[in-house]
């Protein structure tokens, strides 16, 4: 009879996990704040980014959802030192919750596509994008609940057109340091 193989995770990859988890939440905290109704900049894509291309999808994923979770149950991890599920419920919160979906599509491209920098640098910009609409959509949601209608074009400029570019500063930053990091990371 075979012997079913069980994939663990290693104290090895669990630290590292929280090490990006940690490192998500203090991106968050460095923002630049705006008026409503435009979303703050914060270096949490960064992280974000980071963790995926540093750690791979499962690893990455894993600390992007560990940092969710973190914020759900209320630790300060998200931008202003703010958390609980008022946060992620609000009309940014969308984009929160779209890094766990940037992380799932990270995750199933490499697994299916291969480990390529072309490979991860596509699988992140699709990410982001997927990130970018559904935070969208969910804001634009949000607005239209709290009686104050808003048009797609609007809603884009205010969430998605200011940040685009650093976001692919962030992506290329992301690429750098995890092309330093490869050899101290890398699955045995």
């Amino acid at each position: 009879m075979p012997e079913k193989t069980v994939s663990r995770l290693k104290t090895r990859d669990l630290t590292l996990i929280a090490l990006f988890t940690v490192l998500t939440a203090v991106c968050a905290w460095i923002s630049v704040p705006v008026p409503a109704p435009f979303v703050q900049f914060t270096m949490q894509t960064f992280a974000v980014f980071a963790a995926l291309l540093t750690l791979g999808g499962k690893r990455g994923t894993y600390a992007v959802t560990a940092y969710l979770l973190l914020g759900a149950v209320g630790a300060p991890v998200f931008s202003s030192f703010r958390g609980g599920l008022g946060v992620l419920l609000g009309t940014t919160g969308g984009y929160i919750l779209g890094f766990l979906l940037q992380a799932l599509l990270y995750w199933l491209m490499t697994a299916k596509l291969g480990e390529s920098l072309t490979v991860k640098v596509s699988a992140s910009i699709l990410g982001l994008s997927l990130c970018y609409a559904f935070g969208t959509a969910w804001y634009l949601v949000l607005y239209v609940q709290m009686g104050k209608p808003m048009g797609l074009m609007t809603a884009l400029g205010y969430c998605v057109f200011p940040f685009v570019i650093p976001d692919l500063i962030k992506l290329a930053l992301a690429v750098l340091l995890a092309q330093r990091m490869e050899k101290h990371v890398r699955q045995r």
